[in-house]
């Protein structure tokens, strides 16, 4: 039995991912993680997440409970995610990582940490946003240059990064796809009078408003036609289960980075 800890527990992906683990086979919660000053800190987290008691109270600190995990869920902030995983490569423990927003700096550290220990690290663990990832490189080798790039992605008003870490990660995958360099080609925003669109740019633009979940558009625009791929979550639980479905995964597996690719078998 896989023993599995939340941290974030009280917050929005926290809360799902721990409802989700709820009758998986193989997989348990084992321990909860806040951050030291939240107020359900102490609490039993059934009662914060809307469940029967679990006989668990959530802890304000990952080093007293890592010993009772195997691996570590976390979707919180960049500064906590990394120092937790210093953590959980210093015990041997596994960990899954959807945080976002992270800074190349942390990524770099990231990327180190990994090295000795196991980490799926993606930024969107849904299983059709996956597929989507790999559907859209393919689509941008076919389609090659005479195709126009946009990717418009919206989340709810209390989304603190921009744009997503999906958006992100689709805009790398095309970039690679069509042999460019998204830190040259890359345009954030338009404002005024900005001249014509040059070929090689590809868009990303960000809505925040009200309670949307998230929704990616990927837009191949041509002269004549254009073809758009969009992927709408209807909830968090599609990122948890993905999660959940990672933290299965990867406690079995060699040191290194993964990401959702490798879990989900689309490499």
């Amino acid at each position: 039995m896989v023993r599995a800890i939340v941290s974030g527990a009280a917050g929005r992906m926290g809360g799902r991912i721990i409802h989700m683990l709820e009758g998986v086979e193989g997989i348990t919660l084992a321990a909860a993680v806040e951050r030291p000053d939240h107020p359900a800190v102490g609490k039993e987290v059934g009662e914060v997440v809307g469940l029967p008691a679990k006989g668990i109270k959530i802890s304000g600190s990952l080093a007293e409970v890592l010993p009772q995990g195997d691996v570590l869920i976390e979707f919180t902030h960049p500064e906590p995610s990394l120092i937790h995983l210093q953590a959980v490569a210093d015990a041997g423990k596994a960990m899954v990582m959807g945080t976002t927003g992270c800074s190349p700096e942390q990524i770099a550290a990231i990327q180190a940490l990994a090295a000795r220990t196991r980490l799926v690290f993606a930024p969107n663990m849904s299983v059709g946003v996956n597929l989507m990832f790999k559907v859209v490189g393919d689509i941008a080798r076919v389609l090659s240059s005479g195709y126009d790039v946009e990717i418009v992605e919206a989340h709810h008003r209390l989304k603190k990064d921009a744009p997503s870490g999906t958006a992100l990660k689709l805009a790398q995958v095309i970039a690679q796809a069509l042999d460019r360099d998204l830190e040259q080609v890359g345009v954030y925003a338009r404002k005024g009078i900005i001249g014509e669109r040059t070929p090689q740019e590809i868009g990303v633009q960000t809505v925040r408003a009200g309670d949307i979940v998230g929704e990616h558009t990927v837009l191949f625009g041509g002269m004549g036609e254009r073809l758009e791929i969009i992927h709408r979550a209807h909830s968090r639980d599609n990122f948890a289960r993905g999660a959940v479905r990672a933290a299965l995964w990867i406690v079995g597996q060699s040191p290194g980075l993964y990401d959702m690719q490798d879990v989900l078998g689309l490499k």
